[in-house]
């Protein structure tokens, strides 16, 4: 039934048929054209014929509209998945932005303590500067005693 048409390059091109059905089929308009029935004969067979294209037609529409289901089909799976990976990208950014959070928080408070020793350390070193100082103080006291009493003796 299909097979007077082929498909080429996306087109439907009836093939040609042998001569001697084309022989035939005049012989037979010729011999009945005397009532017109061989006109109407004619017009019967290029309507199937056209009937035949037409249902071709259909055909490849319906084939190309499964392909195109199934290639949106296919997308959508694709962009899902690309939806999700997207989704646990996002989430572990939330996650490293959280940890760099606590980083900070935990960085100053260790600051705070460095600041704090820092503090100690300082008021430390006045205390063994006032203390170096006391017996520095005292160290020369007790010189002046001492030359004050060999000073004396002699």
């Amino acid at each position: 039934m299909f097979d007077k048409f082929k498909n080429e390059g996306g087109e439907m091109v009836k093939e040609n048929v042998n001569s001697e059905e084309s022989v035939e089929a005049d012989s037979t308009i010729e011999s009945t054209s005397e009532i017109g029935i061989g006109e109407l004969m004619g017009k019967r067979a290029k309507l199937e014929e056209a009937i035949d294209y037409v249902g071709l037609m259909i055909k490849n529409l319906k084939d190309k509209r499964t392909l195109l289901e199934k290639d949106i089909e296919e997308e959508s799976v694709d962009i899902k998945n690309l939806k999700e990976k997207l989704q646990k990208v996002s989430e572990y950014i939330d996650e490293e932005n959280r940890g760099i959070h606590e980083l900070t928080k935990k960085r100053q408070q260790v600051e705070n303590e460095a600041d704090e020793v820092g503090s100690i350390i300082n008021t430390l070193r006045e205390k063994l500067s006032g203390v170096d100082k006391v017996i520095d103080d005292e160290g020369n006291r007790v010189k002046r005693i001492k030359e004050s009493r060999e000073s004396l003796t002699d």
